[in-house]
C-alpha cells in the first residue's frame, strides 16, 4: 500500500483537517476554488478522498440529511491519526526541502 500524499492528495487532506468534522465532497471543492483559485471537479474530489480513506488516512460516516437535499444525505469524511502522522511528514519534508534553499536564490531581483 502506498502511503505517500500526492500534491492535490494532502491538499484535500488539508482542508478535511481544516473543516473539522464537516468535510464533504462539494465543501472541499467549493474551499480548493475559493481558497487556493483553483479549478476542480467534484468527481476529482471524490476520487482523492476515497483513495485517502483506503490509505486510511479519512474516515467517513453519512451525515444528516438536512437542506433541500432532497433526503439525499452528505458522506462527512474526518482525518484519522494515520493521516495527522501523513500530513506532518508532507510539512516536514517540504520544510526539509525548503530550508536547503540559498536564501539569496529566492530574492526578488536577482
Amino acid at each position: 500500500m502506498n502511503n505517500k500524499l500526492g500534491e492535490f492528495e494532502e491538499i484535500v487532506l488539508l482542508l478535511v483537517a481544516a473543516q473539522h468534522e464537516e468535510a464533504y465532497g462539494l465543501s472541499i471543492t467549493k474551499a480548493i476554488e475559493e481558497e487556493l483559485q483553483r479549478a476542480v471537479t467534484m468527481s476529482s474530489v471524490h476520487t482523492a478522498l476515497y483513495r485517502l480513506e483506503e490509505k486510511g488516512f479519512v474516515e467517513s460516516h453519512i451525515g444528516d440529511a438536512e437542506g433541500n437535499r432532497r433526503g439525499r444525505r452528505k458522506r462527512i469524511f474526518v482525518i484519522t491519526a494515520l493521516g495527522k502522522k501523513a500530513l506532518h511528514e508532507a510539512r516536514d519534508a517540504r520544510n526539509h526541502i525548503w530550508n536547503m534553499i540559498p536564501k539569496f536564490v529566492l530574492e526578488f531581483g536577482h
